[in-house]
């Protein structure tokens, strides 16, 4: 009893003070409640789901591994060895291609490409005359024998034997 503040004549003051101070509180706090409630603060969060840098390049090792990734969008992956590309789309649908390097030629090099066709092409129509050229004999001689008798095409027999070296071959014992 002699411990409680409120029964301390001796500090009636500091009571009243105290007192005056707690009626403030609560007076305020009423005001609070009497007040119609504010309205939040609308809070906006931006969630990054998906990485916004689509530069990347992507590796994998085998089709099944491509199967199993997640994509936002068309999305390239590439063979370690670089010699086959998979692109997936947002239905999961893959399409595999083939990589080949491009090599840049120089005007020699297209010399040659263009001579090694060019011979190409010939050896071709060597091969085309050659064939119609056996084959119409062979029909003029089977339906005209009264005006054409001999051939017309006559073969080359090259007079120049065939030499043969015998290669010496040793033998282990």
């Amino acid at each position: 009893m002699y411990n409680n503040p409120y029964m301390n004549p001796y500090n009636t003051q500091a009571n009243i003070d105290r007192l005056n101070e707690q009626i403030n509180n609560l007076e305020k706090m009423k005001a609070q409640l009497q007040q119609p409630p504010q309205q939040p603060t609308n809070l906006t969060q931006n969630f990054q789901l998906a990485p916004t840098s689509r530069d990347v390049i992507r590796y994998a090792s085998s089709l099944e591994e491509v199967q199993r990734d997640m994509v936002i969008g068309d999305t390239p992956y590439f063979s370690k060895d670089m010699s086959i590309v998979w692109i997936k789309n947002l239905k999961g649908e893959i399409k595999t291609y083939e990589l080949t390097e491009i090599v840049p030629k120089d005007d020699k090099d297209l010399q040659i490409e263009l001579l090694q066709t060019q011979i190409n092409e010939l050896r071709k129509e060597i091969k085309d005359n050659e064939w119609n050229t056996t084959n119409a004999n062979a029909k003029q001689n089977a339906t005209n024998t009264t005006e054409y008798d001999e051939p017309i095409r006559e073969t080359i027999e090259s007079t120049k034997p065939t030499s043969f070296s015998k290669v010496p071959t040793s033998k282990k014992r």
